[in-house]
């Protein structure tokens, strides 16, 4: 396995922790998972500085190895993991779990149950099915370097996830959407966009 698609399976890996949205969801209620996605939020905002700034990292680092040299030595450990994942973009600006966690938020507080869950479910699965089917098996390459092997997985994915939970035309109507989020990666991040423009496209075909 080289090693570019040994980081994309790492990112997956931790991008699919977003499934624990909509399956905490199923087992309680708005109100606690709202409060889950809150917390969760506001620890990656306190956090986010540490991964940006090397820096500040290093001089806690310093203190630390006067009090715990094994601990920093796990701090490198994982930076070195986090680096392995970070797109070039992510290096000095907001990454991805920021706004995951920002969407499922908003689209939690602001739609129905079966939206929340197929928007959040659809985002975390099929960016993640998209991405490693395209690497792999992605023969017809776009000009954006995205491939139609790897839309097809999304699209896929969207139908499958959507029809149990709101029926088999909004299915296609949301796979469709956020396809096409994903594909153009639309701003300010597509782990933000494609959740918040699938359960708004689900949204306003329920009231048809």
């Amino acid at each position: 396995m080289n090693t570019s698609l040994k980081n994309e399976l790492k990112r997956k890996a931790l991008h699919l922790t977003g499934l624990s949205v909509p399956i905490l969801y199923i087992f309680t209620d708005t109100k606690f998972i709202l409060t889950f996605i809150a917390l969760a939020f506001a620890l990656f905002v306190v956090l986010e500085p540490f991964r940006i700034i090397e820096e500040l990292r290093d001089r806690i680092k310093v203190r630390l190895r006067l009090i715990n040299p094994e601990m920093v030595a796990g701090i490198e450990v994982l930076e070195k993991h986090v680096k392995d994942i970070e797109r070039t973009h992510e290096r000095g600006n907001v990454a991805a779990h920021i706004y995951f966690a920002l969407a499922s938020l908003i689209v939690v507080y602001f739609f129905s149950e079966e939206i929340a869950i197929a928007s959040v479910t659809l985002a975390t699965l099929g960016d993640a099915l998209a991405a490693i089917i395209g690497k792999n098996f992605g023969r017809h390459r776009f000009a954006n370097g995205k491939s139609l092997e790897g839309s097809l997985a999304y699209f896929v994915t969207g139908l499958l996830v959507i029809t149990p939970l709101l029926g088999i035309k909004a299915a296609v109507l949301g796979s469709l959407v956020g396809t096409l989020v994903e594909f153009y990666g639309v701003p300010p991040d597509d782990n933000f966009s494609n959740q918040v423009c699938v359960a708004l496209a689900l949204y306003l075909f329920s009231l048809l």
